[in-house]
């Protein structure tokens, strides 16, 4: 693996590092015995999900399709369900107490049904008869996806450290540092009562810390990207809970929310609403304050003579641009992973104002709009942090002695008079600008690595 030639910044000084050690230590100390204190114990709480049913690989082997039988008459408007496919599938069962065996199923029909063509590995239900329990009937669920999923896997992991060598090495555990603690802290502290507003400020607290010194190393700039996510994203709780609080919102805004309610009755899903808005702006969040903080080191760096203001309004412009895109990146997201039900909505016949302030559109909107208010406030904040400490660490620093000494300024009364004198020549010589032959005229030109710009 070839080395990582990207350049790191500059060391702070002794009294700068003390100080963003006395900050970010605490901090990091209080997130951890606060996960301590809200780690989920005694196991996952046990949900009424009802019996779980068998599921087997399977390989189709042969498909046979019939032409379906007629079907009573149904009122004009009633919505079609399924395409009517009809016929038996053959499927070798691969792996089971029943592994080898030849099962006949219905072909799959329906919303969602999976389509089946013979060599497919396919996921097999088996279902008892209630009429005669032993008996058995076989229908299969889904396609198989696991060796897919796993080349899409080694194709990303490899583009990732392909790309960013050391750092994308770093960036991949990060991440799965970043689902370690979602799948065994934030969401089992949810599943198990504990407030999911706190788990989620929490959880992603953690997530930040983990995330940003494993990727970006520990240095002064990543803790002042530590410190301005982490204020950023308290603002963003603080903002959540006003605005769904005055908005009235209850958290039933979504399929799946109610049925979760059905199944797991005790999970506060305000709360919930609340904790997918922290956690979602994580990520974002991150990517503006340690862009924010690599812009004011470089800025700091490429010209050391900028006051610390001026390194602020520098690196602002910068965020400016960057909140401009992040914006629209927001919205569409969230727009995509809805796109069903708001295609759903385009057909509702209610007006557009009771449409946009229905329980489910008016979530996704205060979600957006909490979510892109606390990614404006993370600009501004990390800028200053940033243009603080890296000042403070300018003025800190010994003066450089091999600096490059200051151009010269010009007379510009001696530049005006030399550049509108006409060109002369002495008398006893003529003016061989036209008659000189090109080879000696070639021979007197200045040498071809010195630069004809005039000395000023």
């Amino acid at each position: 693996m070839a080395a990582d030639h990207t350049h790191s910044a500059p060391s702070a000084p002794p009294r700068v590092r003390r100080i963003l050690v006395m900050t970010v230590v605490p901090l990091f100390v209080a997130t951890v015995l606060a996960a301590a204190l809200l780690w989920p114990r005694g196991g996952s709480p046990q949900t009424d999900g009802g019996a779980d049913v068998p599921r087997y690989p399977g390989t189709v082997t042969r498909v046979v399709s019939e032409p379906c039988p007629p079907t009573p008459s149904v009122p004009e408007g009633t919505p079609r369900v399924g395409d009517g496919r009809c016929g038996t599938v053959d499927v070798r069962v691969d792996d089971g107490p029943t592994a080898g065996k030849q099962v006949r199923t219905p072909v799959p029909d329906g919303p969602g049904a999976p389509r089946v063509e013979v060599g497919d590995e396919v996921i097999l239900v088996e279902l008892a008869d209630p009429t005669d329990p032993t008996t058995s009937n076989w229908n299969i669920a889904e396609h198989q996806r696991g060796t897919p999923m796993v080349w899409l896997a080694v194709v990303f992991a490899a583009a990732i450290v392909a790309f960013g060598r050391w750092r994308g090495l770093a960036a991949l555990a990060g991440l799965a540092a970043s689902f370690a603690i979602l799948l065994t802290f934030v969401l089992p502290g949810i599943g198990a009562g504990r407030s999911p507003l706190l788990v989620a400020v929490v959880g992603a607290a953690l997530i930040m810390f983990v995330v940003l010194y494993l990727t970006h190393g520990v240095t002064a700039q990543t803790s002042v990207a530590v410190l301005g996510t982490l204020g950023s994203l308290v603002l963003t709780g603080v903002l959540a809970t006003i605005a769904t609080a005055a908005t009235h919102l209850t958290g039933f805004g979504s399929e799946d929310a109610t049925t979760l309610s059905m199944f797991q009755g005790d999970v506060d899903l305000h709360g919930l609403l609340l904790a997918g808005i922290i956690i979602g702006s994580l990520g974002v969040l991150d990517d503006v304050t340690v862009t924010q903080a690599a812009t004011v080191t470089e800025l700091a760096n490429a010209n050391p003579g900028l006051t610390r203001l001026q390194l602020y309004r520098a690196a602002t412009r910068v965020g400016r641009a960057h909140i401009a895109s992040t914006v629209n990146t927001i919205v569409l997201a969230y727009a995509g992973a809805s796109l069903p039900l708001l295609l759903l909505l385009t057909a509702d016949a209610r007006p557009i104002g009771q449409i946009l302030t229905s329980e489910f559109l008016a979530q996704e909107i205060v979600r957006s709009a909490v979510a892109t208010l606390g990614l404006i406030a993370a600009v501004p904040l990390t800028t200053g942090l940033a243009a603080v400490v890296t000042a403070a660490g300018r003025s800190d620093a010994p003066p450089s002695t091999d600096a490059p000494s200051p151009r010269p300024q010009p007379d510009r009364t001696e530049a005006l008079a030399a550049l509108s004198s006409p060109r002369t020549t002495g008398s006893d010589e003529p003016d061989r600008t036209r008659t000189t032959p090109p080879s000696e005229a070639t021979d007197r030109w200045p040498e071809s690595n010195r630069s004809t710009d005039t000395a000023w």
